[in-house]
């Protein structure tokens, strides 16, 4: 239970007001920033036209396979019926969640630190720990509708949510215990993860009070129990009478974990980085030095061995600041602040868990509560691995440090430590964070050689923006199709590297429409016998990819299977368009 001073910090004042509408429009303004001069086509084209073919009411799981969960695809598929084919209103969409995500953040540090310290400058610090997601924010690194960003998103909306048991109102308790649930249809690993260890905290705590009804907190416990199983009853019997459960966990878990689950070492490997021993030798050392008075070391309760051990906690922060003044590669700049990664999760696990001796004496979640971000963070992790999977994870990253930093502050004679280092890192992670968008690193797998953006003359793609010729190219083909290719027709595309059915308006009649390892089903045999199947008509190749490489699995061995059928009917710039022989 917080205290009344812990519970005046977390009033909403005039002031909390000025900073949330802060917070969000800066965030905002970064994602709609993004979109005027980047997109990876890629990416959008899969959202965009798998909810394209969801508005025209087709089902995924049943009448096509999806290997990710629906929530993206159907909350986008849903702005499509009410907005019509309009780029620009999903960007509007991102931003307005970005911003929601960043002042979500900012809320959960500062109850996570308000109940450690019930000073004044706790809500200074929270909103200092926050700033750097103006540019690191669920889409601001990667600016476009993801699955990733939105079940993130969920995650923080849970997080809120759990932290707020202390008030003990069952009502709220109903709604965290169903937000537990609601990542798990946006991404699979990351919502299975977080809603796995939260509830496995939740009994825990409980078991550990023998579940003794009459306990303080255990009711609320309980009903956070009942609103989660509710919850995923619910949605499992919808998807059950929609699609069919089978078919849903077939493709979501079974197809998914076939085609991208990492092996154990691929996972572990963040954890063998020579960075990170370092890292964590240098906090030991500082925490030794802090921590020295409590242990009969007068030596270390001098002015300058706490400033030694600040430097020394601090030393993780500035290594990427070194990097970012000595070196211009943006991609050896990004690997140094990715790198804090793994040190903030050793460290806040290892916190999390000191906290689990407190499990006999009371029935607090909220101490607990990094072990299932951590959860959702390594869920995250399963698809790309700490290089490719962090864009959504930054918001998790500052509740985490707030985590640790708020430890810091009960050390005696060292309160100043904490807030300073907060100091630090928000700086860190503001200017690297900086560095880290603008320099679009994260998205260094397409083509970005050209500075000028440009743009579509295509009214569905107003607001879509990207350097190179791609959009022009794409263009010309929506043109052709327009002109020559009859909308009923049956259309292949390969690798489906652009959003053709969103900007089209023309419902996709073939069940794969992206075409890479982790959605492409069918071996190039059986790619074939499909298309004759489905009687595809005109098959369609886009030879000059915005991306670094040719993601179609057995290229080489797909053509040939399948051009034999076809004959080309024209050329374009970047698109041999082939026509079935004798149609």
């Amino acid at each position: 239970m917080l205290t009344p001073a812990q519970s005046d910090l977390l009033r909403w004042r005039g002031r909390d007001a000025l900073a949330a509408i802060g917070l969000f429009l800066a965030t905002a303004a970064i994602v709609l920033w993004q979109n005027a001069h980047v997109a990876v086509l890629w990416d959008l084209s899969y959202v965009l036209d798998t909810a394209a073919r969801i508005s025209h009411g087709q089902i995924p799981y049943r009448d096509f396979p999806l290997a990710h969960a629906p929530l993206t695809f159907a909350l986008h598929a849903l702005l499509i019926r009410l907005a019509g084919r309009v780029f620009f209103f999903h960007v509007l969409l991102i931003a307005a969640l970005g911003g929601l995500g960043t002042v979500l953040t900012w809320r959960i540090v500062l109850h996570s630190l308000a109940r450690r310290i019930d000073r004044p400058g706790v809500a200074p610090l929270a909103l200092l720990l926050a700033a750097p997601l103006v540019f690191l924010g669920l889409y601001c690194v990667f600016p476009h509708p993801s699955y990733d960003c939105d079940a993130m998103l969920a995650v923080l909306l849970a997080l809120f949510l759990l932290q707020k048991l202390d008030d003990h109102q069952p009502t709220l308790a109903l709604a965290a215990g169903a937000a537990t649930v609601l990542p798990l249809f946006f991404k699979q690993n990351i919502g299975l993860a977080f809603l796995a260890a939260v509830v496995f905290l939740v009994v825990l705590l409980l078991g550990a009070n023998r579940f003794a009804p009459t306990r303080p907190g255990a009711r609320v416990l309980w009903i956070v129990l009942a609103g989660a199983a509710a919850a995923l009853a619910l949605a499992l019997f919808t998807l059950h009478g929609l699609v069919g459960l089978p078919n849903y966990l077939h493709w979501t878990l079974g197809f998914a974990a076939h085609r991208r689950m990492p092996g154990l070492a691929a996972m572990a490997s963040i954890y063998t980085d020579r960075f990170l021993l370092f890292s964590l030798t240098s906090v030991v050392a500082g925490l030794l030095l802090l921590r020295g008075p409590l242990t009969g070391y007068g030596w270390a309760a001098t002015a300058w061995a706490r400033r030694a051990a600040f430097l020394l906690l601090a030393a993780p922060l500035l290594f990427p600041l070194a990097v970012l003044a000595l070196y211009e590669e943006s991609e050896v700049r990004g690997d140094a602040f990715l790198a804090l990664f793994p040190v903030l999760l050793v460290l806040a696990g290892l916190l999390a868990l000191a906290h689990l001796r407190s499990f006999g004496s009371g029935l607090a979640l909220a101490p607990l509560l990094p072990l299932a971000a951590l959860a959702a963070a390594h869920g995250a992790l399963m698809s790309q691995q700490l290089w490719g999977s962090t864009y959504a994870l930054w918001p998790i990253f500052s509740y985490l440090l707030a985590e640790v930093l708020g430890e810091l502050t009960l050390v005696p004679r060292a309160q100043w430590v904490g807030p300073m280092l907060g100091l630090t890192a928000a700086l860190a992670l503001l200017i690297c964070g900086v560095f880290y968008t603008v320099s679009e690193e994260r998205l260094s797998y397409i083509d970005l050689s050209e500075a000028v953006p440009a743009t579509s003359t295509h009214p569905a793609l107003a607001g879509l923006h990207t350097p190179g010729p791609y959009l022009a190219d794409f263009d010309e083909l929506l043109n052709y199709a327009e002109r020559q290719i009859d909308p009923l027709d049956t259309i292949l595309l390969l690798p489906g590297e652009d959003p053709f059915y969103f900007a089209s308006g023309r419902a996709p009649r073939f069940p794969v429409l992206l075409f890479d390892p982790a959605t492409d089903p069918f071996s190039p045999d059986a790619l074939a016998a499909e298309a004759r199947k489905q009687q595809v008509k005109w098959l369609i190749l886009k030879q000059e990819l915005q991306m670094d490489s040719d993601p179609t699995p057995d290229r080489a061995a797909t053509l040939a299977a399948l051009l034999p059928d076809y004959t080309l009917a024209t050329h374009l710039r970047a698109y041999d368009v082939y026509r079935r022989n004798g149609q």
